[in-house]
C-alpha cells in the first residue's frame, strides 16, 4: 500500500490558507450559500451543508454569519446568487488542472481564469479535458508517525475504501463521498484526527515536477488560488520542494 508522498505540499497548501484567513471566510460563506440552496437550510438532512458548516468552525468564522448566509440562500434575507463552475486546463509538463469556481459574474470568472492559465505557462482546456484524471471521493491525511495499523483497522471498518502510506510516513484514507463523514468521525473518536480531510477530486496519478518546472507550476497554482471566485484548485502534480 506505498504511494506518493504529498505531505510537502500539504503543508505548503495549509500554510497558505493560514496566510489568507480572509480569503477562507469567503470561500466559506460561499459554499454555505451554494450548500443551502441546493440543499436546504437543515443541515441535519443536508450532507454538503454539514461539511461547509465544519470547514466554517475551522476558520473561525462566527455562528451568527453562518446563520446569516443560510438565511440568504434560503430566500429568508436578501442576497447574492452564485452559481458553481469547473473550468479544466494544463499546467507546467502537461500536469492536469481542475479550478472550481463560485461566482455571481461568469463571464468575469472565466476571463480571470484563462488569463492566468495563458500568462503563467498553461493552457485553459475543454470540459471534460483533464477530469477522467480524478476521482470523486473522500480523503483524509494523517500526519507521518501515525500508527498505520490502527488507522487502517478504524477506517476500514468506518466504510473506508483504502488506506494508503505515503513515502514519509504520511497516511491517506479514501473514501466514497457519502461515506465521508462517518470514516471521519470514527478516526476522530479513536483519537485519530487528520491533518486534512475533505471530500475532493483526488489524481489517479500524479506527475512528478522539479527544479524551475516546480517552481512554476507553484506560482500558476499560486495565481488561480488567488483568484477571487475560486473555491477550490485540484492538480495531479508532484511538486519537489
Amino acid at each position: 500500500m506505498a504511494g506518493h508522498s504529498k505531505w510537502a505540499n500539504i503543508q505548503h497548501r495549509k500554510g497558505r490558507q493560514d496566510e489568507k484567513r480572509g480569503k477562507a471566510w469567503t470561500r466559506v460563506i460561499r459554499e454555505i450559500m451554494v450548500a443551502a440552496r441546493q440543499g436546504g437550510g437543515d443541515a441535519s438532512a443536508n450532507p454538503r451543508l454539514r461539511l461547509a458548516i465544519e470547514k466554517a468552525k475551522a476558520v473561525n468564522l462566527p455562528a451568527d454569519t453562518v446563520k446569516r448566509n443560510i438565511d440568504k440562500a434560503t430566500g429568508n434575507l436578501e442576497g447574492v446568487n452564485y452559481e458553481e463552475i469547473r473550468y479544466e486546463g494544463y499546467g507546467i509538463g502537461g500536469a492536469a488542472i481542475i479550478v472550481d469556481c463560485m461566482t455571481d459574474n461568469r463571464v468575469r470568472t472565466v476571463a480571470e481564469v484563462r488569463h492566468a492559465f495563458s500568462k503563467y505557462g498553461g493552457n485553459l482546456g475543454t470540459e471534460g479535458s483533464v477530469a477522467f484524471q480524478f476521482k470523486h471521493c473522500g480523503q483524509m491525511i494523517l500526519a507521518p508517525g501515525t500508527s498505520e495499523d490502527r488507522v487502517m483497522e478504524v477506517a476500514l471498518d468506518a466504510g473506508a475504501d483504502d488506506v494508503i502510506t505515503g513515502d514519509d510516513g504520511a497516511i491517506e484514507v479514501l473514501c466514497a463521498p457519502a461515506s465521508f463523514e462517518a470514516v471521519q468521525a470514527a478516526l476522530e473518536a479513536a483519537g485519530l484526527k487528520p491533518e486534512i480531510a475533505e471530500v475532493t477530486m483526488r489524481a489517479e496519478n500524479t506527475i512528478e515536477l522539479t527544479g524551475d518546472d516546480a517552481q512554476r507550476m507553484q506560482k500558476l497554482l499560486d495565481v488561480l488560488e488567488d483568484l477571487d471566485d475560486v473555491q477550490d484548485v485540484h492538480h495531479n502534480a508532484a511538486i519537489d520542494g
